[in-house]
């Protein structure tokens, strides 16, 4: 059993880590190739507007293939569209039209650290000192980001923009994750089709995209000194920096776990700082450079510190594997032969399918004695 759950993990890790990067790499470009068109005449708000509809109406024909989970979870679905698309891309973007890419994606990650506060507060689970002491780096990484000692010499209102973006890419990945979770797991690509659809419908009621000046799209854009076709840097956010890194995102979240899948996804800013260099020419100075770095490492150590392990390892019953990253926790039912763990969740006693597993940790960072640990779909250790 611990064979067959290991490779599992092994599996889902081999297909995960390498979207994770690949859906970074792609979300970091979006703001050097929205930059152009907002310079060049189109509100922020508009470009929003364009990036996301033009990404739902390329991956309409997957969210009608797909249409059966509106009625299987339609709570994921418009969560998901109104946070993790509409939420984090009109607070990022009105942030990068006030403050340089670099800067408006370090403060948009501080979402993974604020993951453990809502792990903490919300969830009620043990979060490590580790993982405290990382969120406390991150801040301090923020106040040299920001230049506190300037009395907040970048936009203040930028940086609050920024600021929501992080608060909204909290619903990216415990959405993302939600999806697989419970009796009816929804498939990836539909929380990222229907995400899509539900925000742009979102975006058009409130940004009212008939008034803007659509006529750009066809004339020039400068980007760092060079004149270039709007309609380059345009599809660019659509069908990379949108599509393909929503498509990546969701799928490498149900198959690493949120946190996982937030490590690799702090690349995204390296990559967002490293493009607005080269291709916008924004220079950030030895604070901002020295603050960013601070923020990845806090984030990273956040993320990947593990609570003590649990004693009473005797008391375990029925579990295979347990792994608890930053207080998510995950189980793994013991499995009949042939058999997976969602399969045999109600064997021996005559359980209920998907009752849960019961686990004894008495002494579990919380305290909290025996809990029931629900089986996930897709699970990965």
């Amino acid at each position: 059993m611990h064979s067959s759950t290991s490779a599992t993990g092994a599996t889902a890790r081999r297909l995960g880590l390498p979207l994770a990067l690949l859906s970074a790499l792609a979300f970091g470009g979006s703001g050097t190739a929205a930059k152009p068109l907002i310079e060049a005449g189109l509100s922020p708000l508009h470009v929003v507007w364009l990036r996301v509809t033009g990404a739902a109406l390329v991956l309409l024909p997957l969210a009608y293939k797909h249409r059966q989970a509106v009625r299987q979870r339609p709570g994921v679905l418009l969560g998901f569209g109104l946070l993790a698309v509409g939420g984090v891309q009109a607070c990022y973007f009105a942030a990068i039209s006030r403050i340089p890419v670099g800067v408006a994606l370090l403060i948009e990650y501080l979402g993974p650290l604020l993951l453990l506060g809502y792990v903490k507060f919300v969830q009620r689970r043990p979060v490590s000192r580790a993982a405290a002491i990382g969120a406390g780096v991150a801040v301090t990484g923020l106040a040299c980001v920001v230049q506190v000692w300037n009395g907040l010499a970048f936009d203040a209102l930028g940086v609050l923009f920024g600021l929501g973006a992080a608060c909204c890419q909290v619903g990216y990945f415990v959405l993302a994750d939600a999806g697989r979770q419970g009796d009816r797991p929804v498939d990836p690509m539909a929380v990222s089709a229907y995400g899509l659809l539900i925000g742009a419908i979102a975006l058009t009621a409130f940004t009212q995209p008939w008034e803007a000046d659509w006529s750009i799209l066809g004339g020039q854009v400068i980007m760092n000194g060079h004149s270039l076709p709007a309609l380059l840097p345009a599809a660019w956010m659509v069908l990379i920096a949108t599509v393909l890194a929503y498509l990546t995102g969701v799928i490498s979240v149900q198959h690493l776990s949120p946190p996982v899948a937030g490590v690799v996804a702090n690349l995204e800013a390296v990559v967002a700082t490293v493009t607005a260099w080269f291709l916008l020419g924004e220079r950030l100075g030895t604070p901002q450079l020295v603050g960013g770095l601070l923020v990845l490492i806090g984030a990273f150590a956040a993320q990947t510190s593990r609570p003590a392990k649990a004693t009473g390892a005797s008391d375990v019953t029925d579990i295979t594997d347990v792994t608890e990253v930053t207080g998510i926790s995950k189980a793994t039912g013991a499995t009949g032969p042939g058999g997976s763990a969602r399969e045999n969740a109600g064997d021996g006693a005559g359980a209920p399918r998907n009752a849960g597993v019961r686990v004894g940790v008495g002494g579990s960072p919380d305290g909290t004695g025996d809990r029931q640990m629900p089986v996930q779909p897709n699970q990965s250790t």
